[in-house]
């Protein structure tokens, strides 16, 4: 058998494939066409839906939750989870709806807000880093205490009254139909991103992901990026919590219940290993598009909000299930 034969009956391995070929396959290539073409079916079911204000108001649907998603992605690529992030939003909505009681204004508003999700956010480090407990049972055990936190400090009552310049973050416009929210969340995309992609500290991430303990005897201080990630996420959460409070322009208890899902979900749709080791920043933004164009179309169907949290789930178990059934498809042809 000649050279040229020899390499043609060999698979050449995708790692030396061009990177155009490569990106054509990947899961983000899938995620651009589901999102064109949930766009386009979008704007015929709905006369509505290509109203660039319309749009607008669509992108409330995810941008608080892909803030904590973006932190999130590098905590599950590092192979640990953190299920209380809708709660550190009840709690630090609950602190600074409290501080207004006490005369606070916006500064401190936002400071208060950002400071109780990094607190939460470094307790969650501490048990899971410092004492070695398990990230998806503690942070379980930190959902219930956040969250019963606020049901303590307000019951079935409301905090409101903050102040009018209060609701720029949530509800305010940096030019024409681009929110502040959606400028803060396409910039914290971009932070991320090159944290990930383009830093030693995003090749950390993916090392200890996939092999912790290969990654500690390469040299890696797998606790101290771990602690960092857990901070990180706690640090979304106050911004998340801010930007919340903001737009709804009061604190209940039960803000944000079940928002913890719709992070997972984002993540892992995104194409996250929810084992860790894998996953890109770009994916999770077009995970983000896919399940808020869905959520958005819905809304203008009237369809009702069980609805849309049966499709979550389903969307949660499908992204998780289908890999592996994939892959046990090709064996059995293999």
């Amino acid at each position: 058998m000649t050279g040229a034969s020899a390499t043609k009956g060999r698979q050449i391995p995708d790692s030396l494939t061009h990177p155009a070929t490569r990106l054509l396959k990947s899961w983000e290539s899938l995620l651009a066409v589901v999102v064109v073409v949930i766009f386009v079916t979008n704007s015929f079911a709905s006369p509505y839906f290509l109203d660039p204000w319309s749009l607008s108001d669509a992108t409330y649907n995810v941008t608080e939750k892909l803030m904590i998603a973006f932190a999130m992605a590098l905590l599950i690529i590092a192979g640990e989870i953190d299920l209380s992030v809708a709660s550190i939003i009840a709690l630090a909505s609950t602190a600074m709806g409290f501080a207004v009681t006490l005369g606070a204004g916006t500064p401190e508003l936002v400071a208060i807000g950002v400071g109780v999700g990094l607190i939460c956010g470094l307790f969650n480090a501490v048990l899971v880093t410092g004492i070695g407990l398990p990230s998806i049972v503690v942070t379980i055990g930190t959902m219930s205490l956040f969250r019963g936190l606020s049901y303590i400090v307000l019951g079935d009552k409301a905090y409101t009254g903050y102040p009018a310049d209060f609701a720029f973050f949530g509800q305010g416009y940096v030019w024409w139909v681009f929110s502040f929210e959606l400028v803060l969340v396409a910039g914290l995309g971009g932070v991320f991103g090159v944290l990930l992609h383009r830093t030693n500290f995003g090749r950390a991430v993916y090392a200890i992901g996939n092999n912790p303990t290969g990654a500690l005897f390469s040299g890696i201080r797998v606790a101290r990026v771990k602690f960092i990630l857990f901070l990180l996420t706690g640090l979304m959460s106050g911004i998340a919590s801010v930007c919340l409070t903001s737009r709804l322009g009061s604190t209940r208890p039960s803000i944000a219940v079940g928002a913890e899902l719709e992070v997972v979900t984002m993540v892992v749709l995104g194409g996250v290993n929810i084992l860790g080791g894998s996953g890109t920043i770009p994916g999770v933004v077009l995970a983000a598009l896919v399940m808020g164009l869905v959520t958005f179309g819905f809304g203008l169907l009237n369809v009702p909000g069980i609805v849309m949290s049966i499709f979550i789930g389903l969307l949660l178990i499908g992204v998780i299930a289908l890999p592996r059934l994939w892959a046990r498809l090709r064996i059995q042809r293999g």
